[in-house]
This record gives C-alpha cells, sequence and structure tokens, in this order.
C-alpha cells in the first residue's frame, strides 16, 4: 500500500531546472559583486543568499532523485544577514548585546558574591537587608551582576568561576530614539535584522573552523 502523504519524488526535468537556477543565481552573483558599491552592499548581500537558497534547493532535488549530493556546500541564508534596510543616514541606533556563561565554579561564584555583599554591609552598618548569598548561586549572580558592569564581568569572567560562551554585539540602525521606557517590557522582541549596520561574534566554533582548515591544508 502506498504513503499518500510521502513526498513525490522530483522529476529529471525538475533537478535539470533547479541546476538551471543555480548557474543564473551565479551569473547574478557575480555581476553583484562586479558592480559592488562597498564592503555592505545589499545587492551582494541579496545575491549571495539567492545563490545559497538555489544551491540548496538543488541539492535536495539532486539527492531525492539520484540519491547523489554537490561536492561543495554554500553556507545557506539562515547564516548570514539579510540586507541591510534601514535609513541611509540613521538619527539614532540600538546596541544588543548577548553574551553567555556556563557556571564552572559555583564555590568561587558564591565566595565572590558574598565578599561584594560583606563589603556592602559594613559600608552601610545600618542596613540590616544586606544580601547574605549562602548556598544560592541565584542570589549570587543577582548579587554580582547587580555590582558590576557587564564589561567588567566579561573583562573578571574566571574570578567570578564564569566560562564564556558565545557572545554578539549587533549595530542596529533607528530612524530616531523610542520614547522612554517604550521598550522596557519587551527590550529584544523589536531586534530587526535587517536594520543591523554591523554586527561582531565572538565563538569557539570560529577557532575550531580555523584548525580545521590548518589540518587539511
Amino acid at each position: 500500500m502506498s504513503d499518500a502523504s510521502a513526498p513525490a519524488q522530483p522529476t529529471a526535468a525538475e533537478v535539470r531546472a533547479a541546476a538551471e537556477a543555480v548557474k543564473a543565481a551565479l551569473d547574478r552573483h557575480l555581476e553583484a559583486v562586479e558592480r559592488r558599491t562597498g564592503e555592505d552592499d545589499p545587492a551582494v548581500y541579496a545575491a549571495f543568499n539567492a545563490l545559497a537558497a538555489a544551491a540548496e534547493a538543488y541539492d535536495e532535488r539532486l539527492y531525492d532523485r539520484y540519491d547523489e549530493v554537490t561536492p561543495f556546500e554554500i553556507p545557506g541564508a539562515d547564516d548570514s544577514m539579510p540586507p541591510y534596510t534601514g535609513p541611509d543616514e540613521p538619527n539614532a541606533l540600538s546596541v544588543l548585546i548577548r553574551r553567555d556563561y556556563a557556571v564552572v565554579e559555583p564555590q568561587r561564584l558564591l565566595a565572590q558574591a558574598q565578599r561584594v555583599a560583606d563589603l556592602d554591609r559594613d559600608e552601610n552598618a545600618d542596613d540590616t537587608s544586606a544580601a547574605v548569598v549562602g548556598a544560592s548561586v541565584h542570589a549570587a549572580l543577582g548579587v554580582l551582576f547587580g555590582e558590576f558592569e557587564p564589561d567588567e564581568i566579561a573583562s573578571r569572567h574566571k574570578e567570578f568561576g564564569l566560562e564564556e560562551g558565545d557572545s554578539t554585539l549587533w549595530v542596529a540602525a533607528a530612524d530616531e530614539l523610542p520614547e522612554p521606557g517604550e521598550w522596557l517590557s519587551t527590550p529584544f522582541d523589536q531586534a530587526d535584522p535587517e536594520r543591523v549596520v554591523c554586527r561582531f561574534d565572538v565563538s569557539s566554533v570560529f577557532d575550531e573552523e580555523d584548525l580545521d582548515d590548518l589540518h587539511s591544508a
């Protein structure tokens, strides 16, 4: 009994059409590169994403029809920022930062946080509400991030028993500064990749890719 829900296998003509689409996308990408107006030319980004999408479609059809794959790999469109569509002359900007940490030495974290809490208690002898961290990692994190700026945490993370994970910084353009308090309840919901002027990523995966390149050389 056949499975009516199974996707239909592409025809040979559909595979051929997908291959022709890749050729056309390659031509358009080269033309965009040749006419590029700067390092972040949106036409080049658009052509790159179109080429990636065409190559992925061809690879899928080739595999489904002939159980074969292409010998090259083009990063998908999701691996790059979309073309910039923000204002040419932004009147405001937003800086969005994400840094991930692993708590690798809880006791060090607790000790540092309790030290901060004890100093606060000494400086405010009349304040009976000074924090007591105890064995609570949650409380310790609240104490440390309440005392130190995020950049200082980043530069001293080992002192606090933390290990760095991935981090990213986006600089996004805006037409005007939002009204005070406008986005505080949902600070990251309005992040628009198409308005990102530049971004800076830090990840150990880049180091691994460099090592792979060296080993394959």
